[in-house]
């Protein structure tokens, strides 16, 4: 997400619902929100009253509910916390990826991470409603799996379902950001810490990964959001109640290593019927996988054995040893490609059409360009 300064977060005011909040529960709720905005940024109530030049009192207050913000105190707030003024104003879905709720004296490093995603899951949400409202993006239907999912071998059928609807066979996945599109969710790429979440929102499926960590696993991430979708979680009734929370988590898990590697592509490529560590290393090359899912998938496809499962998890391949292995190609999925092909190419029509400002645009498209990249464009009849 954008750390943006002062100044390009106050003309955001207007696009937000604050002249409208007049329910002292709202204010109560943006309170709450300021509160754990500030615990996920690690900073004490004295802390973030320095920044704002505010009597400590003032932050008990603001956090309470009972004092209300005015718009520019509220764009400063955005800033410095770095969270999008819309998070403050806007209504919040229900994240699928629940987090715990933020207290001062419980938080870990874990708990921050996991609210500052659920910050830029939001701040993501509200960008496409806002191409949606300009007429510029109409988001993919989403689709579901059509049978129930029970278990593991449930998750692994839905896997291959999703791999039959868009004909990828047992073949390496190129773009998992596109296939997610495909299916109706969108996927952001996002300078966050942390794993990813996701959330439904009436017809929008919205997912944030963290570009945080290495390749492979950023793709095992968003395809565990996109599983999320798929087969369900403890906020649907897909999967059913019985199974323990965990129990969810690795039906979703075996979904995402099923989708992203086949246990037929395994054997398929062991075709003595046992698998060395050159052919695994071959595997999570080709089909851009982490090497702890690559293990496991050889494993569940019968190609390893369980001590030789043990053996070479022990030891990671190098980069040097995954390149060789593609022929040194570039391998780019989930890096320099930020956000869809398709919201792109809104955002690029909203920037054309005078619908947003060229910092805005940028903005919207989370670091896969800088300003220079943009075309000229006279700004000068915009409003700001």
């Amino acid at each position: 997400m954008p750390i943006l300064g002062f100044a390009g977060l106050a003309p955001l005011v207007g696009m937000c619902d604050y002249r409208t909040m007049k329910d002292s529960r709202e204010w109560a709720d943006v309170g709450e929100r300021v509160r754990q905005c500030r615990i996920a940024a690690d900073m004490s109530q004295d802390q973030l009253a320095a920044f704002l030049n505010l009597d400590r009192t003032m932050i008990v207050k603001i956090e309470r509910g009972v004092r209300r913000v005015d718009a520019l105190e509220l764009a400063r707030l955005s800033a410095v916390l770095n969270v999008p003024l819309s998070y403050f104003l806007n209504p919040q879905p229900l994240v699928v990826s629940r987090r715990g709720e933020l207290a001062d004296d419980t938080v870990t490093d874990a708990t921050r991470q996991s609210y500052r995603l659920e910050v830029a899951l939001s701040a993501w949400l509200s960008d496409i409603r806002q191409l949606i409202e300009l007429g510029e993006f109409s988001p993919t239907e989403i689709e579901r799996y059509p049978e129930s999912i029970q278990d593991v071998a449930d998750a692994r059928a839905a896997a291959l379902w999703v791999r039959s609807r868009l004909a990828l066979g047992s073949d390496p996945i190129d773009s998992l950001m596109a296939v997610c599109e495909r299916l109706g969710q969108l996927v952001a790429v996002v300078e966050v810490p942390g794993e990813g979440a996701s959330l439904i929102d009436d017809d929008l499926a919205v997912a944030v990964v963290s570009r945080h960590g290495d390749p492979g696993r950023r793709r095992a991430t968003a395809a565990h959001e996109l599983g999320h979708l798929i087969v369900g979680d403890e906020y649907s009734t897909d999967i059913g109640i019985h199974v323990s929370r965990d129990g969810r988590e690795a039906i979703v898990d075996a979904f995402a290593a099923e989708l992203l590697l086949p246990t037929e592509a395994c054997r398929a490529a062991c075709s003595a019927g046992t698998a060395g560590r050159e052919s695994l290393v071959a595997l999570a090359a080709r089909f851009r996988t982490s090497w702890s899912l690559t293990v496991r998938q050889a494993f569940d496809a019968g190609v390893i054995n369980r001590n030789a499962a043990t053996e070479m998890r022990r030891k990671n391949p190098t980069r040097a040893e995954l390149m060789e292995a593609v022929g040194w190609a570039p391998q780019p999925d989930l890096e320099a490609v930020r956000v869809p092909p398709r919201y792109a190419h809104a955002v690029m029509e909203s920037y054309k059409k005078a619908l947003v400002t060229e910092s805005r645009a940028v903005e919207l498209m989370r670091g896969q360009i800088v300003a220079a990249d943009l075309p000229p464009r006279d700004d000068a009849d915009l409003e700001p």
